[in-house]
Order: C-alpha cells, then sequence, then structure tokens
C-alpha cells in the first residue's frame, strides 16, 4: 500500500530512532518535540560518534518541513560551488550550470555537518543566506531567494575558535538559536545495553543470522569499555559481533574489545 511504502521510505530516509532511557537522553527528545514544529535554527555540540546527525533527522522529520528534502552537508569536505551553486563556465570544470544545496533544500531542512571546518569565506556567505534568505551563485550576480531551515553541528568548541578567530561570532549568534549537547556514552552507561540491543537486532535481521541476546560475561564487558568512539564505535563492534559469533548468544569473545578488559571479563564469577 502507498501508506506502507511511504513508511518504508521514511524509515530509510530517517533511519534509526533516538534510543536511551537516561535523563540525558530524554530531556533531548523532549526538547527536539518543543523546537521541531518551529522555524528555530538549532546548534548541536558533541563528541565524533555521539549521533548528532541523528538528531537533526528527528528535528526535520517532527517539523512542518518533514515533507520536503532533507540535505546532508559534511563542511569540512565542502566547497563552496556545493553549497551555493554555479554558473555553467564560472571556473575551468563547470560545463553546467549547477543547483547548490541550499537550493536543493529549498522548502525544507539543511544540516551542516562539522560546521566548525567551514571556512571564513563560505561562514560569511552562510551569514548572508540565514540574514537576507537569498544567495547568488558562484559566477553570477543574480540573487535567488531560498527558504530552508539550517541545522548545525559541530565537535569543536566553537566559543574557542572564536576566540582564535577562526569561527565568526555572528554566524555562532545565528545558528544557536538553541543548542543541544549530545553526550558521550560515557556520560549514559545506561543507554549502552538498549543501544547494543537496538543494534544486535537490526543487525541480526539484516545479515540473516540469529543473535538473540549476550552472555552475562558480554554485557559486563561492554559496560565497562570507554567507548572512546560513542555510539558509532557500539554500532560498528555489535554488527561484527553479530557477524562472527559461534552461538545465537553473543559472548564476550565475539566483541573484538581490547585483550586487557576480556580478560576481566574472563574473570567474572
Amino acid at each position: 500500500s502507498l501508506v506502507k511504502e511511504t513508511r518504508i521510505l521514511k524509515k530509510k530516509v530517517y533511519g534509526q530512532p533516538m534510543i536511551g532511557e537516561s535523563a540525558a537522553i530524554k530531556e533531548i527528545k523532549e526538547l527536539i518535540d518543543k523546537v521541531a514544529p518551529t522555524d528555530a535554527r538549532v546548534l548541536i555540540q558533541g563528541a565524533n560518534g555521539t549521533g548528532k546527525e541523528l538528531v537533526a533527522r528527528n528535528l526535520h522529520q517532527k517539523s512542518n518541513r518533514s515533507a520536503m528534502p532533507y540535505i546532508e552537508v559534511n563542511c569540512a569536505e565542502l566547497i563552496e560551488s556545493e553549497l551555493f551553486g554555479h554558473e555553467k563556465g564560472s571556473f575551468t570544470s563547470a560545463i553546467k550550470q549547477h543547483k547548490g544545496k541550499f537550493e536543493q533544500a529549498d522548502g525544507g531542512t539543511l544540516f551542516l555537518d562539522e560546521i566548525g571546518d567551514m571556512s571564513l569565506a563560505a561562514q560569511a556567505k552562510v551569514l548572508r543566506v540565514l540574514q537576507e534568505k537569498k544567495l547568488s551563485r558562484v559566477g553570477s550576480d543574480k540573487d535567488i531567494n531560498v527558504d530552508v531551515r539550517v541545522l548545525a553541528a559541530t565537535n569543536e568548541n566553537l566559543k574557542e575558535e572564536i576566540e582564535k578567530g577562526h569561527f565568526r561570532e555572528d554566524l555562532y549568534h545565528r545558528l544557536g538559536e538553541f543548542e543541544i549537547h549530545q553526550p558521550s556514552l560515557c556520560e549514559c552507561p545506561e543507554d549502552i545495553l538498549p543501544l547494543a540491543n537496538f543494534f544486535r537486532e537490526k543487525y541480526s535481521a539484516e545479515l540473516h543470522r540469529k543473535r538473540t541476546g549476550f552472555t552475562a560475561e558480554a554485557e559486563r564487558l561492554l559496560l565497562s569499555h570507554s567507548w572512546s568512539g560513542n555510539i558509532r564505535e557500539l554500532q560498528n563492534k555489535i554488527r561484527r559481533a553479530v557477524l562472527m559469533a559461534k552461538d545465537t548468544l553473543i559472548d564476550y569473545t565475539d566483541l573484538n574489545i581490547t585483550p586487557a578488559i576480556q580478560a576481566d571479563a574472563s574473570e567474572a564469577p
């Protein structure tokens, strides 16, 4: 049915729901519910691998723009013509006119990931779009009106970057009408096992493996690990374990976590 197809499509676009029952995650979910229906710009801050893009997708999904485009841009790999578009012939390889990410996101949401890595020149142009709701493509003087909600994320301390002269203070205030701190996994240990079980079920289905749970030793190891790579590291470890486990229950030996901690886990009563 059309409804079922729409649900499948949305699942592909938005992917993982926000998993976790810690106070920090509950607070983020509540803030998303309050802020999403508005057009307020949100700055999401947190370490690498904490799931900042997931917060952005949830904000879009729960907004009045959810039926419109959702475009993600990694500012660390950004070329200005990708963001603002270019006219044919504006530089050597510009063989045809190109609509930039802002135009592609018109009516919807543009997510600027790793905004702290954006060049000062691009920052000035983004500020203009936020202030005037218009842009000009590279190689053009013509203004194009755009209606885009901008969400941004960073793993940098932007206040420090402002002091160093690497980031514009006026852009920081424009982007951060609301700020969300996405906690690291070590700040929310009670979310580790719910997340591990979510990934176990997800990858069991995707990889056609029957993995019904974790042994007590595996759970202990998951809880004692430092998770410096946060949710992304956990996700990768569980995917590998689902693939490699010798039994329906995933054991600590299947988790590929450092031998020193494994030795501790093996001494569990």
